[in-house]
């Protein structure tokens, strides 16, 4: 089993920039993709980014240019820092992991998922 523990949310203001944490334990796979998706309240679970274990990354629309995913591997840590926050980035966060190192935007293609944090940006 993986397990993935996200922190760093709460209630911010608009255009701060905070930063989200995810720690992975457990299992290991030779081959993977961490991501971070968002789910803001009655809407679908959205691609944010991701990185491969290999250090590959992709970044959805909305977060190109304000969102930086990264990891230490020293810690098996990803982060997600968010700059210049807006309104609109209100969601819950959620980490997520999935074998293999192809990386999906589509959330069914993940395997394991953290609880989730809140994120809410205040204007």
């Amino acid at each position: 089993q993986v397990q993935l523990v996200e922190s760093g949310g709460g209630l911010v203001q608009a255009g701060d920039s905070p930063r989200l944490s995810c720690v992975v334990s457990g299992r290991t796979f030779s081959s993977y993709v961490t991501a971070w998706f968002r789910q803001a309240p009655g809407k679908e679970r959205d691609f944010v980014a991701a990185i491969t274990w290999s250090d590959g990354r992709n970044y959805a629309d909305s977060a190109k240019g304000r969102f930086t995913i990264s990891r230490d591997n020293a810690k098996n840590t990803i982060y997600l820092q968010m700059n210049s926050l807006k309104p609109e980035d209100t969601a819950v966060y959620y980490c997520a992991l999935k074998r293999f190192s192809y990386i999906s935007g589509n959330h069914q293609m993940y395997d394991y998922w953290g609880q989730g944090i809140q994120v809410t940006v205040s204007s």
